[in-house]
């Protein structure tokens, strides 16, 4: 061997290059981050769980590798939350613990709450830098200015058995309560062409289930001219994709296109999330929201009738501003009607910058804990009931997580949590069973 003739430094790797006998040979491809740890995190919705990932599936890429246990991190990437209080109280929870963590490490936090209020987040120590959401998916290109960063996208989605596959962001409709139009700015789409070879590499990943995510998916256009059935369509044509379902939408979306491709799909689930808020029209109207409570229960009625199988859960708020008993009453009332397989309930939390945050009568915190309880309780018997109706039924479970060594759970395809005691099954399997008993917690299936 003579010298090393040349050590080049790549975009991604180091090159040495050597000299044996008047001929040269790659002795090695090291990537440059190999010892760089990281850490990122999502507070609040599947977009900014699947943003997280993208986070994640860049710096895997560049070489770096997740911290873990009691390894440090050189680099925390925290995508916040400010849809509620809650959300903005959780989102510094967590940086500050992160920052008690790693003490060394160098925390860049973006997302919502980082949007909404960067003058508190950039205050909290050891943030190094906030991050508008505008400047989300160039932040690792920023970060490191010489590397070949791969595009904002995923293919993982770690943790889960469904991947969320963000196809929109941002939304138009301003409804009083909400801040997120004003921190996720207008409604643009992905393209469907980028959607599809995410999807192809989700499912070559191993995933069976697909999400389509997005701030408001009932605005999605695909860059124009296109609707999200037309979406919903050729992602449940891509080979490999063995479940597919749709994240929140709006009752006065679900047209009657949207309804056919999701009915009648191959792979498409009998099961929507359909968001209600409150079964009181006058309530409705306060919050402009788009719809009536005839036009959410017609959504329903339609769907059910395509589909006797088909299972709905939603979003209700608790306590928005000039609530009555009476309104109260009103949404109870159409979750008894509609019957829903699970509530997401919110309580009212004012946000700077929205109408409702200086609408009067605002309810009290005693009241609308008094009503988060009742509904609650209403909620999970309502659910019971539903499940009941499936007792002895055979139907496919996709495995998720395990309950303990002896239990895992997973859920059908119309969204129904089933239990089922077995030792080999491992999350991401789909299991045939037999539904013998209903419990609190979700039905059990036996193999």
């Amino acid at each position: 061997m003579d010298i090393i003739d040349l050590i080049i430094k790549s975009k991604i790797f180091f090159y040495v290059v050597v000299n044996i006998k008047g001929k040269c040979y790659n002795l090695s491809v090291m990537p440059t981050h190999t010892k760089k740890k990281f850490k990122t995190v999502a507070l609040g919705c599947r977009t900014n769980q699947y943003e997280a990932q993208a986070f994640t599936d860049q710096l895997l890429a560049l070489g770096l590798t997740p911290a873990e246990g009691e390894e440090e991190a050189d680099i925390c990437v925290v995508n916040t939350c400010t849809v509620t209080a809650s959300a903005d109280k959780s989102s510094r929870h967590e940086i500050r613990q992160l920052a008690r963590r790693y003490p060394k490490a160098k925390i860049y936090v973006t997302g919502c709450y980082a949007e909404r209020d960067p003058g508190t987040v950039g205050a909290i120590e050891g943030v190094a830098q906030v991050v508008p959401n505008a400047g989300k998916e160039t932040l690792i290109e920023e970060l490191f200015p010489d590397e070949n960063v791969p595009e904002f996208s995923i293919k993982n989605f770690d943790a889960h058995t469904r991947a969320f596959v963000k196809v929109q962001d941002g939304c138009n409709s301003f409804c009083t309560y909400c801040i997120i139009p004003y921190v996720r700015g207008r409604s643009r789409s992905r393209s469907m062409d980028d959607i599809l070879k995410e999807v192809e590499d989700l499912v070559a990943s191993g995933y069976r289930e697909i999400v389509l995510t997005g701030i408001n998916i009932g605005d999605f256009d695909g860059g124009g001219g296109h609707t999200l059935a037309d979406l919903v369509r050729l992602v449940d044509r891509v080979p490999g994709v063995e479940r597919l379902r749709i994240s929140s939408i709006d009752p006065d979306e679900v047209d009657d296109d949207l309804l056919d491709s999701v009915v009648n799909g191959k792979n498409t689930c009998q099961s929507m999330h359909i968001v209600l808020q409150s079964g009181s029209n006058v309530v409705l109207k306060r919050m402009n929201r788009k719809y009536t409570r005839h036009m959410f229960m017609e959504s329903v009625e339609r769907l059910k009738k395509a589909s006797p199988r088909f299972t709905f859960t939603t979003d209700i708020i608790v306590g928005f501003p000039g609530e009555t008993e009476k309104d109260f009453q009103e949404t109870l009332d159409v979750m008894e009607e509609v019957k829903f397989a699970k509530v997401h309930m919110f309580p009212y939390s004012d946000r700077p910058r929205t109408r409702a945050n200086l609408y009067p009568n605002k309810v009290s915190p005693d009241v609308i804990n008094k009503r988060k309880q009742i509904l609650l309780r209403r909620a999970e018997k309502i659910s019971y009931d539903l499940r009941q109706n499936y007792i002895g039924e055979t139907v496919w479970v996709l495995t998720e997580a395990r309950d303990s060594a002896e239990e895992i759970k997973g859920h059908t395809d119309n969204f129904l949590e089933v239990r089922i005691p077995s030792e080999d099954l491992r999350p991401n399997e789909l299991v045939k069973v037999q539904l013998i008993e209903n419990t609190p917690t979700g039905l059990i299936g036996k193999r």
